[in-house]
C-alpha cells in the first residue's frame, strides 16, 4: 500500500495561485507536480472559499495579546518569588557556614 503525500500550506498556495494567476495551465501544474486534476480543484476551492477571510478583522489578536500580557506578569511574579527565595536562603545557610557548621 503506498503512502499518501503530504503537502505543506505554502506549497499548496503556491500551485494554487501559479493557476489563478494564468502563469501555469492546470493541465500543465497537474503534470509538472504529479497531481491529479480533483486534488488541484480542490486546492483551488478551498483557497477561494478561505481568501475572503483573510482581510476580516479578527478578534484573535487581542485574545494573544492579553494571554501574553498575563504569562508576562506570572513571570515577572515568579521571578520576584524565586528572587525572595534566594535571598531567604542565603541568609537562613549563611550563620551555619561562618560557624563552622554543617
Amino acid at each position: 500500500m503506498t503512502q499518501r503525500r503530504k503537502f505543506t500550506p505554502a506549497f499548496k498556495a503556491q500551485v494554487v495561485l501559479e493557476v489563478l494567476t494564468g502563469a501555469k495551465r492546470p493541465a500543465q501544474v497537474c503534470k509538472e507536480y504529479g497531481l491529479k486534476d480533483s486534488v488541484l480543484a480542490r486546492w483551488r476551492q478551498q483557497f477561494l472559499e478561505r481568501a475572503p477571510s483573510l482581510f476580516e478583522p479578527t478578534t484573535d489578536h487581542e485574545a494573544c495579546r492579553a494571554r501574553i500580557a498575563e504569562l508576562e506578569r506570572m513571570v515577572g511574579r515568579l521571578t520576584l518569588e524565586l528572587e525572595i527565595a534566594k535571598k531567604a536562603f542565603g541568609l537562613w545557610g549563611s550563620p551555619a557556614s561562618r560557624n563552622g557548621g554543617w
